[in-house]
């Protein structure tokens, strides 16, 4: 059905797309007619949400992603474009986290978190972008986008998760790096900085103690639903952003004001 942000025609990747936002993107670009690839590592998972998706009359598909793991990007992108042809929209998602103070940072740690988080992130966007410069040649008016899910702790250090706000500070630069060099191709790269938000992930942490205390420190008192992003992530992921190239932009409620 066409919408405001009819995305008919163009096929979506979205990384991580097993749980949390990547699954709420995946639904809500599949309801606005993208043909959504779905990647990530629980297979299970993604089956089941391609269900979902079909059910409600969407079109979805599954490829396996690890994305610490070269070989594996280049084969789940090569398996996207097979099943659902040029990949138009990527939905930069996959991302990791440990809760710890930085004097207990171990080598491993800091590899588990930018190993996902920032390389991980650069080189599928990367992969993507290869394939998006070449069918530029041939097809310079069709629009390609580029979403990397960054974090307001990229934009404001929180405590006790000092190694993921610095992975996530790297993947916004990272983003208007890739802006910078791949906008003459019709390339638009943003990125999202998404705040608290509720998800199944972090569900039970809210009623705790310690989340109701972070909830009374939040400027409105309140966290946000992944429905929240809908507007955000369409407006980039549609042709309405053509002029928007470079952006950072935070959705977290005024909480980094």
């Amino acid at each position: 059905m066409a919408t405001q942000f009819d995305l008919s025609g163009r096929t979506a990747l979205v990384t991580g797309a097993s749980s949390g936002l990547g699954a709420r993107f995946a639904r809500v670009l599949a309801d606005n007619g993208a043909a959504v690839v779905l990647a990530a590592r629980r297979l299970e998972r993604l089956h089941a949400l391609r269900e979902e998706i079909e059910q409600a009359g969407g079109s979805a598909f599954v490829v396996a992603l690890d994305v610490t793991q070269p070989a594996a990007i280049d084969a789940a992108v090569r398996g996207a474009e097979d099943a659902a042809g040029p990949i138009d929209i990527l939905v930069n998602n996959s991302g990791v986290s440990t809760t710890q103070r930085l004097l207990e940072v171990t080598p491993e740690d800091y590899d588990f978190v930018f190993g996902t988080n920032t390389r991980g992130a650069f080189f599928v966007a990367q992969q993507v972008a290869r394939r998006m410069v070449e069918r530029a040649a041939s097809e310079p008016s069709r629009p390609a986008r580029i979403i990397n899910i960054a974090s307001m702790a990229g934009l404001k250090v929180l405590p006790r998760i000092g190694i993921y706000c610095m992975s996530k500070a790297a993947v916004v630069q990272m983003t208007k790096a890739m802006a910078l060099e791949w906008g003459r191709f019709g390339i638009n790269v943003n990125a999202i900085c998404p705040g608290y938000i509720r998800t199944e992930i972090n569900d039970a942490h809210w009623d705790t103690e310690a989340g109701r205390k972070l909830i009374q420190m939040l400027p409105r008192r309140r966290v946000g639903s992944p429905e929240d992003l809908d507007g955000l992530l369409l407006l980039l992921a549609s042709d309405r952003s053509g002029f928007v190239n470079g952006a950072v932009i935070a959705a977290d409620d005024g909480f980094g004001v």
